[in-house]
């Protein structure tokens, strides 16, 4: 946890744009204590009320929304790319890369939304998301609606809990990080059972050349 002692000078000098501020570039990929924050100065908030929660909260869900979009234009104008350029180097040959599409086509509004809650997918899932050429529109109302109701569960719980919230988290982020962990070895052992049959759905459902499946889908950038 980010210390309360600091937080009277954080928050007179630069107000809820510092809070904005850091959970934007951690969402965007800085791995920074965006969470920690949005807890610290909740509990703030309710010890000294020099600030109102509802502004916390708005901030927290304003950089998380921010930094996610400005994440996923960095996954989809730049790490799509280079995935296609150099992800052979790393086995992701096209039908691979085209599955990750076809898996972010089918479940990328709850991997946006869960994710929120997740440090570990957290940073990286905007980023994902634009790699895998989700619809941008899908994208932000996951997006948004993962932000705002991140930034109120934490954002009320600091400051209806208080200095107890540590000690409910701390369990709470082990058993969401275990249930990442065994989460991801079991669809690993189904894309590694079902990789053929999944490759032949994602192309029934992106044909074509993987360039033009990503910029007929990528008119928010437009075409080049």
């Amino acid at each position: 946890m980010i210390s309360l002692g600091n937080l009277p000078h954080l928050i007179s000098t630069y107000g809820c744009w510092a809070v904005a501020l850091i959970v934007t570039l951690e969402s965007m990929g800085v791995p920074l204590p965006g969470e920690s924050l949005v807890i610290a100065v909740a509990i703030f908030a309710a010890k000294t009320g020099q600030t109102q929660i509802a502004t916390v909260i708005a901030a927290a869900a304003a950089g998380a929304i921010l930094g996610d979009n400005i994440g996923y234009w960095i996954g989809r104008r730049f790490g799509y790319p280079l995935v296609i350029r150099y992800g052979r180097l790393f086995g992701l040959t096209e039908p691979r890369i085209k599955l990750g599409q076809y898996l972010f086509l089918r479940y990328g509004g709850r991997i946006v939304f869960l994710g929120r809650f997740v440090a570990e997918i957290r940073t990286f899932g905007a980023l994902l998301a634009g790699i895998n050429c989700m619809d941008w529109r899908r994208f932000l109302a996951a997006n948004a609606a993962s932000g705002i109701t991140w930034a109120t569960v934490y954002g009320l719980g600091g400051y209806l809990v208080g200095d107890h919230i540590p000690d409910l988290l701390g369990p709470m982020g082990i058993m969401l990080f275990t249930v990442v962990i065994v989460a991801a070895v079991a669809m690993y052992e189904f894309l590694r059972r079902h990789e053929k049959r999944l490759q032949a759905k994602a192309e029934q459902a992106l044909p074509g050349p993987l360039r033009h499946a990503h910029y007929d889908r990528g008119r928010w950038f437009g075409r080049s």
